[in-house]
């Protein structure tokens, strides 16, 4: 694990370009992030106690590949994208989107997106994407990040006389725990496959 040296992410190994091409391929990968993260919203997998929407592993894997400043521009594009109306979040028995939706009992989640996006960013610019225990923990911890605004902004909206917990946290742990599972090793295996080409 490297701890003081900045490390490249997945996203600095392919398509290498000029300097003024740049821009062009962050363009192209907050598109292809955003993209990616509403079909992840969309996409339920049946789960017990509640199903699995792959939306926080998105996030994770996002803010892990394209690093700090990447992965929150990608998150804060899609929070606008979101906030304009369009149907990118995972959506709710209400059916409200835009800024109804973002402001209702899911807002504090999608601040956490960010946060989290940043935080994993950080991680994998220190190298802790190289390696499945580092990278676990730090999925790990990205989770919490997404969890503490969210809790804490649900509880303001339903009231903190409400089971906050049984609404929101303690229904998602298990299939956070296997997202969190296949992140780990997911994004290190990808590190070993980039190095393999190189080779």
């Amino acid at each position: 694990m490297t701890t003081l040296a900045t490390r490249p992410v997945l996203a600095d190994t392919f398509w290498e370009t000029t300097e003024t091409g740049i821009w062009i391929k962050r363009i192209a990968l907050v598109v292809a992030g955003v993209l990616a993260l509403t079909i992840a919203a969309k996409l339920k997998v049946p789960m017990w106690p509640v199903p699995i929407t792959m939306g926080t592993f998105a996030v994770l894997a996002i803010g892990t590949a394209y690093g700090p400043a990447l992965g929150l521009s990608t998150i804060l594009v899609y929070l606008l994208v979101g906030a304009f109306g369009l149907d990118v979040f995972a959506g709710n028995s209400a059916g409200t989107t835009g800024l109804t939706y973002m402001m209702g009992t899911t807002g504090g989640y999608l601040v956490g997106y960010a946060l989290a996006a940043t935080a994993l960013g950080w991680f994998a610019r220190k190298g802790w994407d190289r390696e499945i225990k580092w990278m676990a923990l730090a999925l790990l911890i990205g989770n919490a990040i997404i969890y503490v605004p969210g809790l804490l902004w649900l509880g303001q909206v339903v009231g903190w006389d409400k089971p906050v917990l049984a609404w929101g946290l303690w229904p998602f742990l298990i299939g956070d725990a296997l997202k969190l599972v296949l992140a780990a090793l997911v994004i290190p295996g990808l590190w070993k496959l980039v190095g393999d080409a190189r080779a």
